[in-house]
């Protein structure tokens, strides 16, 4: 039977003390970083996928939540990645099964690329043809990483061609205070309008003066140079 242990052995052997420094530094462990107290193995997201290829059949998903509530970061976002393969593969039970799994650990997916690699793979999809009421409650947690969860589950609704709960969550999480909850606002904004120029310019008219600049940025990043700087001047 293989266990978390086996895959806590694989990436221990695949650790590398600089990219572990270099981890940290970027996904800011460091203290007064908005991941103080993690703790970075140095194992690349490739070499991760690896592992996840290797033991995603094998590992239980009562072994698979152990190493995400139990382990240092990639060992959380192996579990993550392994997490998602099962449950693209899974039958509706499991898949439930992942989607409870997830939500009830938001604790332990505390940092935004193991959100990034979650919520639009599973919490989004799950809850496509569901009521999403849900997003509703972690879009006003005091929990940073659950209101990024919120609006990053809605990139599965944009795939569907659904901008619906994107606009919704955009407006309750307007004015953020977090930096990475309103980066997250602008980049599924641009996300729509890859999709539907016409509906996010619609969605910014009434609202560009008054967001965050980062998040307009994000928002607009696509958009030609002539109507960035438009949008960035407050002159349209």
């Amino acid at each position: 039977m293989v266990t978390s242990a086996d895959v806590r052995r694989e990436l221990a052997r695949l650790a590398d003390p600089r990219r572990a420094e270099a981890s940290s530094r970027f996904l800011q462990m460091v203290p007064g970083g908005y991941g103080e107290g993690d703790r970075a193995l140095g194992v690349s997201v490739p070499d991760q996928r690896k592992l996840v290829a290797r033991f995603w059949r094998d590992l239980s998903l009562a072994e698979t939540t152990k190493l995400l509530t139990e382990g240092a970061h990639e060992e959380r976002l192996t579990s993550l990645l392994i997490l998602v393969r099962k449950f693209a593969k899974g039958d509706e039970q499991e898949r439930g099964q992942i989607f409870g799994t997830v939500l009830a650990n938001t604790s332990s997916i505390d940092n935004w690329d193991l959100v990034d690699s979650s919520a639009p793979y599973i919490v989004g999809p799950w809850l496509i043809h569901r009521d999403r009421d849900v997003l509703d409650r972690l879009a006003e947690s005091s929990l940073v990483w659950e209101r990024r969860t919120a609006i990053m589950a809605t990139f599965a609704f944009i795939k569907a061609g659904d901008f619906e709960w994107t606009f919704r969550l955009g407006d309750r999480l307007l004015h953020d205070p977090h930096d990475l909850v309103r980066k997250a606002v602008g980049w599924m904004l641009r996300e729509v309008g890859n999709r539907d120029r016409a509906a996010e310019e619609d969605f910014l008219a009434r609202r560009y003066r008054v967001m965050p600049r980062v998040m307009l940025r994000y928002a607009i990043e696509k958009f030609e140079p002539q109507r960035r700087r438009e949008y960035l001047s407050g002159n349209l």
